[in-house]
Formats: C-alpha cells, structure tokens, sequence
C-alpha cells in the first residue's frame, strides 16, 4: 500500500491544478454549459481587450512582478555572499525565519501602515520638519505599483534566504570559500563565481515559484497595489464576483492570459539565467579579484536588515493602531489606548479563527500523513524524488491561483462539493503539501540510517521502525514541517474565497475585505491575529519536543555527522 501514496499524493497535488486549468480554460472560449456557453467563440477575448486599461494591468503584473523577483533574489545572493559563514548570516538568519511564517496580507499591512502619508516613518520625519499635515502623496495605491513591489521584496526575501540554506550544504561551501580566499579573492567575487552556481540550479524552481507568485499576486495588490486600474489579478476576481454571471467567462479569458503573463515571465527569467551565465563565465576566468568589497558587505547587510526590519516593525504598527484610541498627526503615538474595539470584535475574531482552524487542522494533518508516507516510502524501496517528481511537486507554487481557481470551483460543482468544507480544505491542501514536503524532506533525509538498520537488525519490522524510532527522532522536524503548514494554509486568500464562494470567513478573508474600508484599528486586530495561529505553530513545535525529551538529550542527535 505504501508504494501508491506517492501516486495519491501527486493526484491530490496536480489534479485540481489540471482540473482546474481545463475548467478554466473552456470557458474563456465560451464553453460552459451551465450558463448557456455551448458553442466555442472569442467573444470572452474581445470583451476582454476592450476592457478600458487592460495594457496597464498587464504590465503592472508582468513588470512589477519580474522587477520584485529580480532585487529579491539579487539580494539574498549578496548577503549570502558577503556574510556567509559569518554572525551577522546566522543572526540573519535566526531573524528571517520567523517572518517566513507571517502571511503575505499581514506584512503588505504593517508596510502600508508604515509608508502611508500619514504612517508611522513620515510621522518621524514630521517631527523634524515641523509638518502638520500629512504629505499629499500617493504612496499606497501609487501608479507605478512601488508600494508592491516593496511588499513583494520584503516578504520573499525570508522565503528564498531559506531555500538558498538548504542548498549551501550540499555545494560544500566552507571548503569552496577556503580555496577561494587562498587564491586571493575576495568574499562576495569568490562566492559568486565559486559558489553561486553550483547552488543556483537547486533553488531554481522556489525562485520561479517567487515570480509566478510575484506575478498573480492577489491579496498583497489589494493592499498595496493601484486601484486604477489595478494588476490583472485584482480585476479577475473582481470579474468572478461580480453578480452579472456573463462576466465568467471574460474572466476566463483573463485567467488564461495571467497564465501566458506568467509563462512569459518565467521564460524571460530563463533567458535572463543564460545570459548571465554567458558572461559569468567569461567573468569568473577574466582573473579580478575584487578584494576591496568592504563597502558592498556593508550595503548588503543594510538592505537585508531594512527588509527584516520593515516586516518586524510593520507588525508592531499594527499591533499599536489594534489597542490605538485617538491618534492623530503628527504624533508618534497614541494619545490613548483601548481594548473596548477588542471586546466588540471578540465573538467575531473567534468565529474567523475557529473556522480558520477547521480549514487549516485537516489539510495540513492531511499533508503531513502523506508526505510521511512518501519519504518512508523512498526508505523502503531506495529511490528518492528526482528532478521531474520535483517539478511536479513545485508545480501548483508555479500556476498562478488565479487561473485555475473559478476552473476548480466548476469542476468541484460538478462532483456536487460546491462550496463546502471538504472543497475549500482540498483547495488548501493543493498548496500546503508542497511547503510540508519541502520543510520535512531534508530532515528526514538526513536522518542517520544506522537507526532504523539497529533496529531493524533486532528484530523490530519496517513499520514499528517507523513508529518507534524514525518518527520520535524527528518529532522537531515534523511538529515544524506541520507548522509551516499552518502558516501557508491561514495566509490562504483565493481558495478560500473562491472554492467557498465567501461563505468561510477566516482571520485572512476578513483582513483583506477590511483593506478597501480604511479602519486602520480594524485590521491591525485582524491583521495581528493572522499572525496569531502559525506563531503559536511554531511555539509548539519548539516546546513539544522539549517537554517531551527534556529527560533524553541524546534525542536531539537525529542528524548525520
């Protein structure tokens, strides 16, 4: 039985991604029984290219996105490179990590209660300039989609900064960086021409997750974005929700378009790989040393740090506008504090987490059940997942939501599961699996085998193995890998909405439906409790293991070497 999960789990994976697709794809050229569409036709296409700002949408998504993934990664490859090996890389590192389970709507608050007009940094500024208005600026909401594109940086810096650790190991990079310092390098020249690409072909597949996300956002250009018009994404779902029905199917179309947005991109990324690769070659053998980097460490540093902190101190924004009475500009805080909004919302808060958790417990239980069956699987029969089973896995972070999400909910109607919790946690479960797989492989991996040989050496069959060592040796591993899986199903926007057709309210819906109506005490609450539940994940996942083996220290031996 044990060798068909890896089968049912890819189907749970890459079915409702195709369903969907299929069911997306056939409206936008005008099939879709059910309202009528039973003969193929382009009208959806044509309503759509005559929808007034549709060029400036397009190039919001496909610019923007492109831009974002590109100072991402350009700068975790220079911190990396600068500060590898160092404190400063493992303070870092200790920082970044727990922003990774802050959910995308919550960081696009905190920054937009940061930058706005009248936000926290010009406030600081107002106090050295003596202003008494706020500036009459379009920060938030601006016509090139800036705000955005810093949402977007701050948020996937900690995600590709993980990702680029996984894969330093296995480039042997402490003896790279030895050889490349005895020849005279200097840190960053050496890491890059050494380094880099030997460890870049790893990452490859997160940093087109990166873009494809970059480039379909939905919740974050709700936030930040412009509004008019705003990113294609944006102006899909508004098209889905609108009550006049005929609309799906131009917003079919559109979702297909995405799709070719999002293709196009990636290819354009990919030449871009050649390209650099081309004159990195003839770079990494031109003989410059470039020992004098002093200065480009130090900017390094500085914009990890502006975008960890950006994060850190956005949520403590909206931590003090949650409890915030009257404030108003310029001062720096609060004339008063409050917990009677608290109080009133409480019945509300707690209705959004509960429902929130009936999603969440179930797909990421779900999740973690399956891709333990896998990696146990690999034990038994020796063969680990190779590149194409890895594209599979990557394969729903790499379509855009948006365009296969209306697909989905048809196909769903069709199996009469329309809006239902079993749809919406199937939903959810499509893009949980993935982050679980990715968090709980290289531990289980890594995990020394001699282990599970001893015991199987005793007598003890695969299974009690399984139970009795393996899995108690990597309590730490799954209880975190399970927590990630929290984090990535409360910061689901679009499933939710979608598949549930709005009628399951949790903590992200109600915080991003609260963006458009400006009560900025209203979404620091929901905001903070958006962080409330894969905070509390991790916190479990760290005390677990320690109330349960703090009388076994040899327990935290469960890697190799």
């Amino acid at each position: 039985m044990l060798r068909f999960v890896p089968i049912l789990t890819l189907v749970l994976m890459i079915g409702p991604v195709s369903a969907g697709l299929i069911g997306t794809l056939l409206p936008a050229f005008g099939i879709l029984p059910a309202l009528g569409g039973t003969t193929p036709s382009l009208d959806p296409w044509q309503a759509m290219f005559a929808q007034p700002g549709l060029g400036t949408s397009i190039r919001l998504s496909f610019v923007n996105g492109l831009i974002a993934t590109a100072i991402s990664v350009s700068i975790v490859m220079l911190f990396c490179a600068a500060w590898q090996g160092t404190r400063i890389f493992h303070a870092m590192q200790r920082v970044l990590s727990p922003i990774l389970s802050v959910p995308h709507a919550t960081a696009a608050f905190g920054l937009a209660f940061l930058i706005a007009p009248s936000g926290w940094i010009v406030r600081v500024v107002a106090q050295v300039a003596g202003w008494e208005r706020p500036p009459d600026i379009a920060i938030i909401h601006d016509p090139w989609g800036i705000a955005l594109i810093a949402g977007l940086v701050a948020k996937e810096i900690p995600f590709l900064f993980l990702m680029t650790l996984s894969a330093l190991p296995q480039a042997d990079t402490d003896r790279t960086a030895q050889v490349t310092a005895s020849l005279g390098y200097g840190r960053i020249a050496g890491w890059f021409k050494a380094t880099l690409p030997r460890i870049y072909p790893q990452i490859r597949l997160p940093v087109l997750a990166v873009l494809a996300y970059s480039t379909s956002v939905v919740d974050v250009a709700i936030i930040l974005a412009p509004t008019t018009p705003a990113p294609l994404s944006v102006r899909i779902l508004g098209w889905l929700s609108d009550p006049d029905l005929a609309l799906r199917f131009m917003a079919s179309s559109a979702a297909v378009l995405q799709l070719l947005i999002v293709i196009a991109a990636m290819a354009i990324w990919i030449a871009g790989e050649r390209l650099v690769a081309v004159i990195g070659a003839r770079w990494a053998i031109d003989g410059n040393r470039f020992k004098q980097d002093g200065a480009v460490r130090g900017v390094s540093a500085v914009m990890a740090l502006v975008a960890a902190g950006t994060v850190v101190l956005g949520l403590v924004v909206l931590l003090v506008w949650s409890v915030a009475g009257f404030w108003a500009f310029p001062d720096l805080l609060p004339r008063g504090f409050s917990l009677r909004l608290w109080a009133r919302e409480l019945d509300a808060i707690g209705n959004s987490l509960t429902t929130t958790l009936l999603i969440g417990i179930p797909a990421v239980v779900i999740a973690v059940t399956l891709v333990l069956a896998c990696l146990e699987n690999e034990v038994r029969s020796g063969k680990v997942a190779g590149r194409r089973a890895m594209f599979l896995i990557y394969l729903p972070l790499l379509v855009p939501q948006i365009s296969f999400m209306f697909g989905l909910q048809v196909f769903f109607s069709l199996l009469g599961l329309e809006r239902t919790l079993v749809s919406v946690v199937l939903g959810h479960l499509v893009f949980v699996a993935p982050y679980v797989f990715l968090s709980l492989s290289e531990p289980f991996r890594a995990l020394d085998p001699r282990y599970g040989q001893t015991a199987l050496c005793l007598g003890a069959s695969p299974t009690r193995v399984f139970w009795q060592v393996r899995l108690p040796l990597l309590t730490r591993a799954v209880l975190t890998a399970a927590a990630v899986g929290l984090a990535v199903t409360v910061g689901q926007y679009l499933p939710t909405l979608l598949i549930g057709a709005g009628r399951f309210a949790t903590v992200t819906t109600e915080a991003v439906a609260l963006a458009s109506g400006g009560d900025r005490r209203m979404i620091g609450i929901y905001g903070l409790f958006q962080m409330v539940l894969p905070f509390a994940g991790f916190a479990l996942a760290l005390l677990i293991p320690a109330v349960l083996f703090r009388h076994r220290r040899g327990m935290g031996a469960q890697n190799k070497g």
